[in-house]
């Protein structure tokens, strides 16, 4: 069964939150009690997140987990903010148990060589290194967080691979090969988005060739960097 990328489920939750609102404030039908019911869908994200990384990735799955459960309980008046005060504690038992499980588990990670990538964080880090031989691209996602991705021994059969970025309040750093073309057509608001690569006579600089790499997407409140 083919997986479903990150973005493809963030995006659908952004699209039912956006329409629930829309029927709100238009009077269309009333979904006030619809709303109470937001948090549950990143608590379905931050599972699905558990079961497509096979456990190896906790940290921030988890963190997404306690937060949004955490918020549902509340906005359905399971608990109260008395217990909040009391038993907050326990979330940051459960984020150190998390970080504790990501870093027992990269000693033995090894480099993937995948085709295409699906990397998601949310509240932590991702570090991956891919040195497929026929990379086509993938989707990148941090939210309040940050993907550090090396291309350096990858290879682009086809050109051009595509790649495309939601980074919001986070971070996205990719080192590439340093004679890729890359061509960028991001939408930062708030953020910034660059290609850092010191400027070489090794690298193709005609405007006509096929860029090697094509990324997309948008930045908000953070950064994406292209180096070498």
């Amino acid at each position: 069964m083919a997986k479903i990328s990150y973005q493809t489920i963030f995006g659908a939750i952004v699209l039912i939150i956006g329409v629930l609102l829309l029927f709100r404030t238009t009077g269309i039908y009333d979904t006030v009690q619809l709303l109470k019911y937001i948090p549950s869908l990143f608590i379905l994200l931050g599972l699905y997140a558990l079961w497509k990384s096979k456990l190896s990735s906790l940290s921030g799955p988890i963190i997404l987990i306690v937060v949004f459960t955490t918020l549902q309980l509340l906005v359905l008046n399971l608990i109260s903010w008395n217990i909040i005060a009391s038993w907050w504690p326990l979330s940051i038992i459960f984020m150190g148990i998390g970080i504790l499980a990501d870093r027992r588990g990269r000693s033995f990670v090894s480099r993937k060589s995948t085709e295409t990538i699906d990397l998601f964080v949310v509240f932590g880090g991702v570090e991956s290194t891919n040195v497929s031989k026929n990379f086509q691209g993938g989707d990148i996602t941090a939210i309040f967080g940050g993907v550090d991705l090396d291309l350096r021994d990858s290879i682009i059969e086809s050109p051009p691979a595509r790649m495309n970025v939601i980074s919001m309040f986070g971070g996205v750093d990719i080192k590439i090969p340093e004679k890729w073309l890359v061509e960028m057509d991001l939408l930062p608001i708030l953020g910034g988005a660059e290609d850092e690569r010191p400027r070489s006579s090794a690298r193709r600089e005609s405007n006509t060739e096929k860029p090697d790499l094509i990324v997309t997407g948008f930045v908000a409140f953070g950064g994406f960097s292209i180096k070498d």
